[in-house]
C-alpha cells in the first residue's frame, strides 16, 4: 500500500490532487462547512487514486477539512475589515475567489509554478470568479523574482492578507525567515495567515507520510518556538486555532481523538506534542 503511494506522488503539486478529494468529500455531505463545487474535477482520477493508496487516509482528513474552516473564517474576517489584496502563496487548487462571497471590488493573486496554474486555468474554463483575480506563474524559490512581485503588490495595497496553506512545512527554518523577512518588507502587507506543526507533529507526519520524502518533497518545518518563531522575522501571532481543538468544535474529529482534545493547551511551544494549529499574524 506504501510503496503505490509512493509511485502516486511524484512531487509537491501532487498533493493539490490529494487535499482537493477531502474539499471534495466535505463538499458532498450533506452538513458540509463549506461548498467547493469544483474540488472533485481539480482532484481528478488521480487525485482519488492518492486518497485511496495513503496508509490510514481517513486520519488525515479532519485536519485538511478544520484547515480549510479556518483559512476561510480567516479571509472573511480580513475581508470585513477591510482588506483590499489578498495573496495566495503556493495557491495550489485553491478555488476561494469562486467558492467564498466575497466583494467584486477585491482584488486577489494566485501564485504558483506554472504548470500548476495550468492545469488549474484548464479546469476552470469558463467559470467565473467572483472578485478580481490575477495568476502570477512564479517559483517562490526565486527570490528576487518574489521580491519583484511583493514590491509591484504591495506598492498598490493598504492592507493586503497574505495566505500560505499547507505552504510553510516543507521550507526549512532559514527559508521561511526570509520569506517572512521579504513579506514585512512590505507596509501594505498587514496579515498573514498561515498553518503550523509542532516538532512534534512533524515528526510524526515525515513517519506516516514518507511519500512526500520519497517524491523529493520532505517536510521540514515545526518551530520549537511555535507561532512565535515568526516574530523574528518581523510578524506577531494574534490569532492561534489549534486543529485538533476546531476539528472538535466542527464536529469532525475521530472518536479515538475525542478524549484528547479535552486536554488543555497553551498556543506556545509544544515540544514533543503532536500540535497543529492555523495562525493570523501581523506585521509588526
Amino acid at each position: 500500500m506504501a510503496n503505490a503511494t509512493e509511485r502516486s506522488i511524484r512531487n509537491i503539486s501532487d498533493t493539490a490532487l490529494w487535499v482537493a478529494v477531502y474539499r471534495a468529500r466535505e463538499t458532498e455531505r450533506p452538513d458540509g462547512l463549506f461548498r467547493d463545487p469544483f474540488a472533485r474535477k481539480l482532484a481528478g482520477e488521480r487525485g482519488e487514486r492518492i486518497a485511496r493508496e495513503m496508509l490510514a487516509a481517513h486520519r488525515y482528513e479532519w485536519p485538511y477539512v478544520s484547515r480549510t474552516v479556518r483559512f476561510d473564517q480567516i479571509i472573511a474576517e480580513r475581508v470585513k475589515q477591510g482588506a483590499d489584496l489578498v495573496i495566495n502563496l503556493a495557491a495550489g487548487l485553491d478555488t476561494r475567489p469562486y467558492r467564498m462571497e466575497l466583494p467584486s471590488s477585491l482584488k486577489w493573486v494566485e501564485v504558483d509554478l506554472p504548470a500548476m496554474i495550468d492545469y488549474k486555468e484548464e479546469i476552470l474554463a469558463g467559470e467565473t470568479p467572483r472578485c478580481f483575480l490575477e495568476r502570477v506563474r512564479l517559483d517562490l524559490a526565486d527570490v528576487a523574482g518574489r521580491r519583484e512581485l511583493f514590491h509591484r503588490l504591495g506598492s498598490s495595497a493598504k492592507k493586503a492578507l497574505i495566505v500560505t496553506e499547507g505552504l510553510l512545512v516543507y521550507l526549512s527554518r532559514d527559508e521561511v525567515i526570509a520569506l517572512g523577512r521579504d513579506l514585512a518588507a512590505q507596509p501594505g502587507f498587514a496579515d498573514w495567515a498561515i498553518d503550523l506543526c509542532s516538532p512534534g507533529l512533524l515528526k510524526m507526519l515525515q513517519k506516516n507520510l514518507g511519500a512526500l520524502s520519497e517524491a523529493g518533497s520532505p517536510l521540514k518545518f515545526g518551530p520549537e518556538e511555535g507561532p512565535e518563531f515568526f516574530m523574528s522575522c518581523g510578524w506577531k501571532p494574534v490569532e492561534v486555532y489549534s486543529m485538533i481543538k476546531t476539528a472538535a468544535q466542527i464536529k469532525r474529529l475521530p472518536f479515538f481523538l475525542r478524549l484528547i482534545a479535552l486536554l488543555p493547551e497553551s498556543n506556545g511551544r509544544q515540544g514533543s506534542r503532536p500540535w497543529g494549529g492555523v495562525c493570523r499574524l501581523t506585521r509588526m
